[in-house]
């Protein structure tokens, strides 16, 4: 079967009046041609079957026992809040069971029932109180929104810390035992969050495994990733004011950006603690039917850059829930773009005359010159010299990171723009995007995205730790697709970038010495990204920059023997100074997915 060939017995197994009647509200919202390329990326085979994969990687009966078991030296009590409104009955049981299933102890379940007048939701919440005291209902007689009903859980909680679980979805029984194990670390957390799936009606599926990344600014303002399962300090909550009514529907995004603005520690448990239940009233199943829900996450997002001291316009992008934030760009800074170039001066004016038609004007172009041996590429060099277009002379051997601090040296700009002679701009706006992200406090470095010319991605981001030190993701999807939960196609915080197209402070290139001129041809830009990252600064992966990158074509195989020396020296040079980082992993990934591919993809079947 070709790689990108629809599974159709997928999608035979799930067609049903429901879903067709989905798929066409969806085709309605896409357009044709938008739909049919979201319904073939959606249908792809996964080379991994996640409910065995979830099988195998649940805990066992005997590793649930002796959790129960586990004494911790911090044992807080977790008040977990849960609004009730005409939820359906089943539903509600299994949810109740599944925190009675716990193997942590210490827990109370808050319930702010809306609707008192359902009677056998009365009595199911009757029931359960009396079986178990540490299970408590509050009647809310009126129903103002989920906010409101909410809060008044959290009213009546005595919890150190409160986690949020809807009324209809599930937690895994080790849930409270991972959270309370992450609150006995070094360094408390303020913020705990989790892995989550989603699963059938019946309970019978288990799919969409969301595996996420350590906390990330950008990826939060561009999609509420951390979502479920949720846990927060109380007195944080309390702090930053509640749950909103104002923003009913996104209640929880918002509630997730004030906390993550104040809290000092925020930990990622990355393992599956939250089954968030599919069925026809859930906004896991069926976005479009609750649009209020997006609008007041976008206002959410909105309120969080003001109160960051940021401005930047918010807005929907085609697949809802997630949205897209333009800054804004400050000023009219002077960009230094560095490009290395020998001969290849057909590459070279393709790069350049793409360059000219950038909407931004404020920029000088150097090109570093490094032993081009052609009569003609000294040619057009006389040809193109101008106020604005420079050529300094590199005269020793070929270094990628050398040459580029030589450039930088010569440059005049507030921002440096590293750019390969092999790209091609496609994004007329290009410069203004990077900018307004580079100027943003926090941001040292802002990386684009690239495609082959056959359209498909060569660059989407770096992972570390893919190919063994690291490697770009996303290779060779189709343009269209918008990849692992829309990640190759949203605004993000990675660890690394590639130097094809690179923006950065001068003064964060500065402040970091530059490239690293051990790292001759390999690895300089993501050892340069690291450095940033660990400076404290952010670097920022925005895909609404785009080019073609014609892949290195200047600089040839390693197919020598001396090239291959040098690669297996770069690779040891990496190994020896970001040995941490490879071993934890990245922080921007996740532990659950693969590096021995490109996708997102689940490792293998077998535990860890």
């Amino acid at each position: 079967m070709d790689t990108y060939q629809i599974k159709w017995t997928k999608i035979i197994k799930k067609l049903s009046p429901y879903n067709i009647k989905k798929g066409l509200l969806y085709l309605k919202h896409f357009g044709p041609k938008e739909f049919w390329i979201r319904l073939t990326e959606r249908f792809q085979a996964d080379d991994v079957d996640y409910e065995e994969w979830y099988r195998n990687h649940r805990p066992t009966k005997e590793e649930l026992e002796q959790q129960r078991k586990e004494k911790f030296s911090y044992e807080p009590l977790i008040s977990i809040l849960v609004p009730v409104y005409r939820t359906p009955e089943e539903f509600l049981m299994q949810m109740i069971q599944s925190v009675r299933r716990q193997t942590y102890g210490n827990w109370e379940l808050c319930i702010a029932n809306a609707d008192p007048s359902d009677e056998n939701v009365v009595r199911i919440l009757k029931t359960a109180s009396r079986k178990d005291e540490r299970i408590r209902v509050t009647e809310v007689p009126e129903n103002e929104g989920i906010a409101q009903n909410t809060n008044a859980a959290l009213a009546i909680a005595k919890g150190a810390y409160i986690g949020l679980l809807d009324h209809d979805d599930l937690l895994t029984a080790d849930a409270l035992y991972e959270v309370v194990k992450a609150l006995n670390q070094k360094e408390r957390p303020a913020v705990i969050y989790s892995d989550e799936d989603k699963v059938t009606t019946d309970l019978s599926e288990h799919f969409q495994p969301f595996m996420k990344p350590d906390f990330n600014k950008d990826l939060l303002r561009s999609n509420n990733y951390i979502c479920h399962f949720f846990v927060a300090e109380k007195q944080l909550v309390e702090e930053v004011g509640g749950f909103r009514g104002a923003f009913n529907g996104a209640q929880d995004y918002d509630l997730i950006l004030r906390c993550t603005e104040k809290a000092e520690h925020i930990t990622h448990i990355p393992r599956i603690l939250y089954h968030w239940r599919v069925h026809k009233a859930s906004t896991a199943d069926n976005p479009a039917s609750k649009m209020y829900a997006f609008d007041a996450g976008k206002r959410a997002i909105e309120e969080h850059l003001k109160r960051c001291g940021e401005t930047g316009v918010v807005s929907h992008t085609k697949d809802l829930g997630f949205y897209r934030v333009q800054y804004q760009m400050s000023g009219n800074p002077l960009v230094s773009i560095i490009i290395p170039n020998k001969d290849h001066v057909d590459m070279l004016d393709k790069c350049l005359r793409s360059i000219q038609k950038s909407s931004y004007r404020n920029y000088e172009v150097i090109i570093v010159e490094n032993n081009s041996v052609e009569e003609a590429t000294f040619d057009y060099y006389k040809k193109i010299a101008s106020d604005r277009i420079r050529v300094v002379y590199w005269e020793g051997i070929f270094n990628y990171s050398a040459i580029n601090n030589f450039g930088a040296k010569a440059a005049q700009g507030e921002y440096l723009l590293l750019l390969n002679n092999d790209v091609e701009v496609i994004t007329e706006n290009w410069l203004e995007e990077l900018l307004s992200n580079c100027q943003r406090p926090d941001v040292g470095i802002v990386g684009a995205k690239l495609y082959y010319p056959d359209d498909t991605v060569q660059h989407a981001g770096i992972i570390i730790g893919i190919g063994g030190v690291a490697g770009n993701v996303f290779v060779g999807l189709p343009r269209k697709f918008t990849g692992y939960f829309h990640k190759a196609s949203i605004q993000q915080d990675l660890s690394a970038v590639t130097a094809a197209c690179m923006m950065v402070k001068r003064s964060v290139y500065e402040e970091m010495g530059g490239l690293e001129e051990k790292l001759q041809v390999a690895f300089n830009d993501v050892d340069f990204c690291l450095r940033v990252r660990k400076a404290g600064y952010l670097v920022v992966f925005d895909p609404y920059v785009e080019l073609y990158h014609y892949e290195s074509k200047t600089r040839g195989a390693e197919n020598t023997k001396e090239k291959v020396r040098r690669f297996q020296t770069e690779i040891e040079y990496m190994r020896s100074h970001w040995l941490d980082l490879l071993k934890k992993g990245d922080p921007m990934y996740n532990p659950n997915l693969t590096l021995s591919k490109w996708d997102y993809s689940l490792k293998n079947n077998k535990r860890s």
